[in-house]
C-alpha cells in the first residue's frame, strides 16, 4: 500500500515538472513565484492493517484484514481505492505526533517549498519562522505590490486573514508576523501563540485511551464533557523547545495553559468555530453550501466535461430520479446515459443489448442491479430510473437508506427491484459524466468509455422527492408484503 503512495508521489512530481519544464520553456521561470505545500500531514484514514477501499473508511463500512489480503494483487490497480496502515501513517509524519483528523502537529504541519529565483536570492535554505496556509495569499499580494479591494461591486469584502512572510524570503532571522494559531478538526482542538502550543484532543490523546472513557472518533461532545475538557483535557508543549510535542508540561505551567485555554475560546469565537461539534457521521452527511444557488432540478448534456462528485446532483438517502429525453437508432443503441463514481462505489444508467439498466455498486462490495426485460424499439423516448426509500439509513454500520428502484420506458413501468441498502455519505471522488463513463467504472458489464450510441438530447436529475404514482407497482408491492 505505500508503494502504491510513493508511486502516486512519483507521478505527481513528474507531471509538476512538465510546469515548471514549460515554464523554463517559454522564458518565465525565473520570474515566477511557485508555492508547493500538502494539505494535511500523513493520514489515519487506512487504520491498522490498511483498507483497500478507503470509501469504506469515509461511509463506516468495516473492512477485514482477511479481504484485503485476499486482493493484495489488485493494489495500484483501477479496482483498488487503498490507503496504508497506521504504522505507514506513523512513519509519514515523523517526527510529529499523530496524524490528520487531529490538530497535533503530526496532522496540521506540513512540508511548504518556496521558489522565485529573479526575486529570491536564497537558494536551497531552510526557514523556521511559523507560518500557516492562510498567509499565502497574503505574502503573494505583498509580494507583488497588490492590495486587496476592500469591496467588490459595492459589496464590502471580508479582511483577509493571515500574515504576509515576505520578509523571510532572503532574511533567514526575520521574526514571524504570525503569532496565534488555533486549529479545531471535530472537536479536536489546538492553540499556537508564541512558541507555545496547547492541545485539547477528542475524544482521547489515542484511540485506545479515547476506550477507556467508552468515546470513539463522532461521539458528541456534551456540555458535561466540555467542562470536564477544559478543566483536565488540555495538554501544553513548549514548541521553541520540543518542536514534535513530545514532552506535556501542562502540570509545570498551569498559567500558560489557562492563557492559551481562553485564547482559544476566543479565536474560536472571532473565527465562527462555535457551538463546538465532535460528531463525525452527521457532520460528513450535511448538504455543503455551493456557488449555483440551491435547486433540486440538474439537467446535463451529453459528452461535456465531467462534473466534480461535490457538485453533482445530492442524491444519496432520499427520494430521486433520472429521466433522460433520447433517441434510439433503427440498428438498435447502447452506451452509457449517466454514470457517477467508480469502482469504489457509484451507479451506472445504461442501454446494454439494447435494454435498459441501472446498476448500484455499493462499495466496491456489492452490485444492485435493475434492467428492463425488452430491448428498446427504435424512435424517441424517455428513459426514467427512480429510487424511493423504503426505511432509515443506519450510519453506524454503514449502510444508506434501503430502498426501492424503479425503471420506465415512456411513462410505463418495466422493471423494478429492492435495494436492501445504499451508500451511507460518499461514493467516491470520480465525478459524473453524460454519455460516456469517463473512469473506471461502478459495474463490470462494460469497458468504458462505453459511449452512448444513440442521441441523448437531454438527462435530468430530480432530487425533489417527486415520483411517478404506479397504482399496479403499489398492489404488487403490498401483497408481496402480506
Amino acid at each position: 500500500m505505500m508503494e502504491v503512495f510513493a508511486g502516486f508521489v512519483s507521478h505527481a512530481d513528474h507531471h509538476f515538472g512538465r510546469i515548471l519544464d514549460t515554464l523554463e520553456q517559454i522564458g518565465e521561470l525565473e520570474n515566477t513565484l511557485v508555492m508547493i505545500v500538502s494539505d494535511n500531514g500523513a493520514s489515519p484514514e487506512g487504520g491498522a492493517t490498511g483498507s483497500f477501499n478507503e470509501m469504506l473508511f469515509f461511509n463506516q463500512v468495516p473492512e477485514s484484514f482477511e479481504d484485503n489480503l485476499a486482493k493484495i494483487d489488485e493494489l495500484g490497480g483501477t479496482k483498488a481505492y487503498n490507503h496504508y496502515a497506521w504504522g505507514w501513517t506513523w512513519a509519514g509524519n515523523t517526527p510529529f505526533r499523530r496524524w490528520k483528523r487531529e490538530t497535533y502537529r503530526g496532522g496540521a504541519t506540513d512540508p511548504f517549498v518556496l521558489a522565485w529565483p529573479s526575486k529570491i536570492a536564497a537558494r536551497g535554505e531552510v526557514r523556521h519562522q511559523y507560518a500557516h496556509a492562510i498567509d499565502l495569499v497574503p505574502t503573494i499580494l505583498d509580494a507583488i505590490g497588490v492590495e486587496p479591494p476592500a469591496t467588490v461591486r459595492g459589496v464590502p469584502q471580508t479582511p483577509i486573514e493571515g500574515v504576509s512572510f515576505v520578509a523571510s524570503f532572503d532574511a533567514a532571522d526575520a521574526a514571524s508576523e504570525h503569532t496565534t494559531q488555533y486549529f479545531e478538526m471535530f472537536g479536536h482542538r489546538s492553540i499556537y501563540h508564541d512558541g507555545w502550543r496547547a492541545v485539547c484532543p477528542w475524544p482521547g490523546p489515542s484511540y485506545t485511551e479515547a476506550a477507556t472513557k467508552g468515546r470513539k472518533a463522532g461521539t458528541p461532545i456534551t456540555p458535561a464533557i466540555l467542562e470536564e475538557l477544559d478543566a483536565e483535557g488540555w495538554e501544553l508543549y513548549h514548541i521553541d523547545e520540543d518542536p514534535t510535542e513530545s514532552s506535556n508540561v501542562a502540570a509545570a505551567h498551569p498559567d500558560q495553559v489557562s492563557k492559551l485555554k481562553a485564547l482559544w475560546w476566543g479565536e474560536a469565537e472571532k473565527y465562527k468555530v462555535l457551538p463546538l461539534d465532535g460528531s463525525l457521521q452527521s457532520r460528513l452527511a450535511t448538504e455543503r453550501p455551493q456557488t449555483s444557488r440551491p435547486r433540486s432540478r440538474f439537467v446535463y448534456y451529453p459528452n461535456l466535461s465531467v462534473v466534480p462528485a461535490f457538485a453533482a446532483p445530492p442524491i444519496l438517502n432520499r427520494p430521486h430520479s433520472i429521466e433522460a429525453d433520447v433517441e434510439i437508432p433503427a440498428e438498435g443503441a447502447s452506451g452509457v446515459v449517466l454514470a457517477q463514481g467508480g469502482d469504489a462505489g457509484g451507479y451506472s444508467f445504461f442501454v446494454d443489448d439494447g435494454r435498459l439498466r441501472y446498476v448500484y455498486n455499493y462499495g466496491g462490495r456489492e452490485h444492485f442491479d435493475v434492467a428492463a426485460p425488452d430491448p428498446l424499439p427504435p424512435g424517441r423516448h424517455a428513459l426514467r430510473y427512480e429510487f424511493e426509500p423504503t426505511g432509515q439509513p443506519d450510519f453506524t454500520v454503514g449502510k444508506g437508506a434501503p430502498g426501492r428502484a424503479q425503471l420506465y420506458v415512456d411513462g410505463e413501468l418495466v422493471a423494478n427491484a429492492e435495494y436492501p441498502y445504499t451508500t451511507a455519505l460518499i461514493f467516491e471522488l470520480e465525478g459524473l459524466s453524460c454519455g460516456y463513463d469517463f473512469g473506471a467504472p461502478a459495474t463490470d458489464n462494460y469497458q468504458p468509455p462505453f459511449a452512448f450510441t444513440g442521441t441523448i438530447h437531454s438527462v435530468t436529475v430530480e432530487v425533489s422527492g417527486d415520483l411517478i404514482d404506479d397504482d399496479e407497482a403499489v398492489i404488487a408491492r403490498m401483497m408481496a408484503q402480506q
